[in-house]
């Protein structure tokens, strides 16, 4: 079966297509929540351990870390929300860790 240009050139299209598609979906589906929200702009939720406060939140590499304390008896919990802004407003990242008191 002779194929015209044209048809293998939208072929050729289509293989382009589906191997960029499922390129992405193997990026995204092979990275951990903290990488996607630091590398691509996600958004992940960290809920603390019950009557547990937050100090201080870092990052290395695609790893963070928490400084936290006891949550003393009259502190009420809180949420705390990280936002990245990149200098071209382009895969701003949100992390929000969730104190919780029993």
């Amino acid at each position: 079966m002779l194929q015209t240009k044209t048809q293998r050139r939208t072929l050729m299209q289509r293989f382009t297509l589906f191997t960029l598609f499922f390129s992405l979906l193997i990026t995204a589906f092979s990275c951990t929540e903290n990488q996607r929200a630091r590398s691509f702009g996600g958004k992940q939720e960290i809920a603390l351990p019950t009557n547990t406060k937050l100090v201080s939140a870092t990052w290395k590499n695609d790893s963070m870390y928490t400084l936290t304390r006891p949550m003393r008896s009259t502190e009420r919990p809180e949420t705390h929300t990280f936002k990245e802004y990149s200098s071209f407003g382009v895969l701003q990242g949100t992390v929000m860790i969730v104190e919780s008191r029993d």
